[in-house]
Formats: C-alpha cells, sequence, structure tokens
C-alpha cells in the first residue's frame, strides 16, 4: 500500500510541473493567440516526450490520448461558439456546457478504443500518471489543433 502511495504522491508531483509549465506558457500566449494553437501542438509534443522520459509506452495512453483529442478539440468550438453569442459569460457557458457533452463523447471513443485493444490483446497498463499525461496529451493535441483551425478561418 505504501508504495502505491508513493506512486501516487510522484505522479501528483509530476502532473503539478507540467500543468505550471502548461498554465505560463498559455498566459504568455494569451494577448498573442495566432500562435497558441501550435503552440499547444508544441505542448503535446512536450508530454509525448515525457512520456518516453518516464517509460510510459504510447500504446498505454491511446485510450486517454484519444479521449482528450475528443474533449478538447469539440471544447474549443463549443466555448469561442458560445463567447461570439454571449461574450465573456458565454464562453464559460459553452466551455462548460461543452465539457459536460465532449467528457461524454470523449468517453465513448475512449472505451471503444479500450475494447478494441482488448480484442486485439494488446496489453496495457494504466498508472495515475499515464491517464493523466495521456488525457493532457490529447487535450494538447485536441485544443491546439481546433485553435489552429480557428485562427487560419479567421483569416478568411
Amino acid at each position: 500500500m505504501k508504495k502505491r502511495k508513493n506512486n501516487f504522491l510522484n505522479a501528483i508531483t509530476k502532473f503539478i510541473i507540467l500543468s505550471i509549465i502548461i498554465m505560463g506558457v498559455g498566459s504568455y500566449l494569451v494577448f498573442n493567440q495566432k500562435f497558441i494553437g501550435p503552440i499547444f501542438l508544441v505542448l503535446g509534443l512536450m508530454n509525448l516526450l515525457f512520456l518516453k522520459f518516464f517509460k510510459i509506452k504510447l500504446k498505454t495512453i491511446y485510450p486517454d490520448l484519444v479521449f482528450g483529442f475528443v474533449d478538447n478539440s469539440v471544447l474549443v468550438f463549443a466555448a469561442i461558439l458560445g463567447g461570439m453569442i454571449g461574450g465573456v459569460f458565454g464562453a464559460v457557458i459553452g466551455g462548460a456546457v461543452g465539457n459536460t457533452i465532449t467528457d461524454g463523447f470523449g468517453g465513448l471513443f475512449e472505451g471503444h478504443t479500450a475494447e478494441r485493444l482488448k480484442d486485439k490483446k494488446i496489453e496495457y497498463k494504466r498508472t495515475a500518471l499515464s491517464s493523466s499525461l495521456g488525457k493532457m496529451t490529447g487535450c494538447l493535441f485536441g485544443g491546439g489543433t481546433s485553435l489552429t483551425i480557428i485562427y487560419l478561418i479567421s483569416l478568411f
């Protein structure tokens, strides 16, 4: 039990460090919106490097990666749409409603992906850190993709 508790504390510490990096970069770029999408994609790649550093195989996070990607890619569109309709409050409502729907939708894809891996007899072991990093990485890729697409559309 003690080893499991230490692993969880270790995972929380690593998660907090990555979160601080992501919040710092996001805060820095809030007034330079044209780069936020690509920077999110770069942060997603950075998370993949952390996975390698922590010896977490990509296939072990695949369901979480899919969840995060679906979750944030749709959430960004919902928040921006809400903001366009109702300003800041609309963005908050759009984000909250979008998050609720995309968590469920992302869960469908996460569960489906996990079932497919099981059907193909691909063994994957989930840990607190691998699940956390997988979802974070997927969210960065999904959000980065959506933000980049929205920025490119806004140019026309």
